[in-house]
């Protein structure tokens, strides 16, 4: 059996982690086993991996403790590198590239860095400095340039990026059965959430943060509202450092009956069933894992210009600017597609390669 240590798992079940756990999932656990390095207390799916036979070790974060995290860093290398046949660093910014100095150190042979993202708007001058002083070390540690989309290439890499050696789109598969739209999960679902036969439900899955720009959303709904009251609600998913910020808004606009926050939840399929539409206005993107699953569930979809052509695999997606004065076109665009329904085409998803249960096998095999 081959061991890889995978880096990328945190105490948020979101895109990246939503990825990683995808494929681990689907690869054959008998010819590939994964260890988990992490550095928060509580791990995102930590019951799931260890039901697969998946081992997580902790460390300090950085931000906790830099004197013990490096102290961790170095004793778990030192004690478990001769384990592993590749170390899969997953991550949207090249803030912290020492996982990679530690594998180089302690040989082992395959050091992949994939990509998760096609920006770092939000986070900070000092991590974007990193990452751009981090990009020019990289081909010192790495053997392996994977990216989620070329789009998350060219700002990660650079435009350079698709010629380094071993470079490679990894797609961002799903399991496409388990997002297959379902009417009793619907009815059941729509009851839970207090939705009415004649309400239109519009939904969105993301991180409360900047790049995911639910502040926008909640302006273009009090419009839609304001347009057609009673017609319309609103569902955010996630959880995130904007939460606050967002709730007091909502407050402000009066909005708190038609606006439901539902925080973290493990079983997203489900709520895609309670949805009408899904609205997705994010500033960047790398390839968003959210808006497949919305796909795959039928769902007509209306995002942002500013995601990655990529993401398109059904028909019935839309994409419109986010600036303010195209808030009227977002209103009209919901308005338009709360009767289309939902439409789903396998093959599409299967032609882009985000099929999980063929692309595990095309992962697999590179490790």
């Amino acid at each position: 059996m081959k061991k890889v240590l995978v880096f990328g798992m945190t105490n948020n079940p979101g895109g990246m982690e939503s990825v990683i756990m995808n494929y681990y999932r689907h690869i054959d656990r008998n010819k590939v086993q994964f260890e988990f390095l992490c550095n928060t207390e509580t791990v995102a799916y930590s019951d799931e991996i260890e039901q697969m036979g998946g081992i997580i070790h902790k460390i300090t974060a950085r931000s906790v403790n830099p004197t013990k995290y490096k102290k961790d860093l170095k004793v778990f290398f030192e004690e478990n590198s001769s384990k592993y046949c590749a170390l899969w660093f997953n991550t949207c910014s090249l803030s912290n590239i020492d996982y990679l100095k530690y594998a180089k150190k302690y040989k082992i042979p395959k050091r992949i860095i994939h990509c998760h993202n096609a920006a770092n708007g939000g986070d900070g001058l000092l991590r974007s400095i990193l990452h751009k002083f981090h990009r020019r070390y990289l081909n010192k540690y790495v053997t392996d340039y994977w990216t989620c989309s070329e789009d998350a290439n060219k700002w990660f890499f650079g435009k350079e990026g698709d010629k380094l050696i071993n470079y490679r789109l990894i797609y961002n598969a799903i399991d496409l059965n388990h997002f297959a739209p379902n009417e009793k999960i619907r009815d059941q679902y729509r009851k839970k959430l207090g939705i009415k036969t004649n309400e239109i439900l519009v939904g969105h899955d993301g991180r409360l943060h900047y790049q995911k720009n639910q502040e926008y959303l909640i302006r273009v709904f009090e419009k839609l509202n304001r347009k057609f009251p009673g017609k319309y609600k609103l569902l955010l998913i996630g959880k995130g450092d904007d939460e606050e910020k967002l709730r007091g808004l909502v407050n402000e606009k009066n909005l708190n009956n038609e606006i439901i926050f539902q925080g973290l939840v493990n079983n997203m399929n489900d709520y895609l069933q309670a949805m009408d539409i899904f609205a997705f206005p994010s500033r960047f993107e790398g390839l968003s894992i959210a808006l497949l699953e919305a796909q795959a569930n039928g769902l007509p979809c209306v995002i942002s210009n500013k995601i990655s052509n990529a993401s398109k695999v059904n028909e019935n997606v839309v994409m419109l600017p986010i600036d303010d004065d195209a808030i009227d076109l977002w209103v009209n665009q919901i308005d338009i597609y709360s009767n289309v329904g939902k439409k789903v085409d396998i093959e599409q998803f299967e032609a882009k390669h985000f099929d999980i249960n063929n692309e595990a096998k095309v992962l697999q095999e590179l490790f």
